[in-house]
């Protein structure tokens, strides 16, 4: 069955009236998307997803709350157990051929496998966690996971202790 050109279609809610808006959240616009391979350049270089200026991490592996120079909300972020999980796996994809490489066309002694591999491996492993992480970071920036989208339901306050970053505005002479 085929609906005629000039027939025209409602819709309505249960319990509700065309035209109607109680209960149902305001319609806002799509939020702009974000270019994700910035984002990982950016995190890759422990900068702020957002301005690319701001240093993302306020010590070795811990998030600044906030951007120091564009103020973008950082704490947000949920990298948990992810950056080691691929640290260790890039380490390890890194390592094993190596060492299965060097014992096959040379088989070294087993000191000599320690000298070798246990420096290069924690080495890797505290080079790579900081990159790693920050990719990760931006990227749950970049496509707004957790409460960095400012419409989720996700979206908290800031952590204890954390005050917002309020800029003041010199007063004109």
């Amino acid at each position: 069955m085929t609906t005629p050109a000039t027939m025209t279609v409602t819709h309505t809610l249960a319990g509700s009236e065309p035209g109607d808006a109680r209960g149902r959240a305001p319609l806002e616009p799509p939020a702009s998307p974000r270019a994700v391979p910035e984002a990982l350049l950016r995190g890759a270089r422990g900068l702020c997803p957002a301005c690319g200026a701001g240093r993302l991490f306020s010590s070795y592996l811990k998030v600044s709350p906030y951007c120091p120079d564009c103020d973008e909300e950082l704490y947000h972020h949920r990298a948990d157990d992810a950056p080691p999980y691929a640290t260790i796996l890039l380490v390890g994809h890194i390592v094993v051929p190596l060492m299965v490489l060097v014992e096959e066309m040379y088989r070294p002694e087993v000191w000599v496998h320690l000298v070798l591999w246990l420096p290069l491996t924690l080495a890797l492993c505290l080079s790579l966690l900081p990159p790693l992480k920050g990719m990760l970071v931006n990227l749950q920036w970049a496509l707004r996971m957790h409460g960095f989208d400012p419409q989720s339901a996700e979206r908290e306050g800031p952590p204890d202790g954390v005050v917002p970053v309020v800029r003041a505005v010199r007063p004109i002479r």
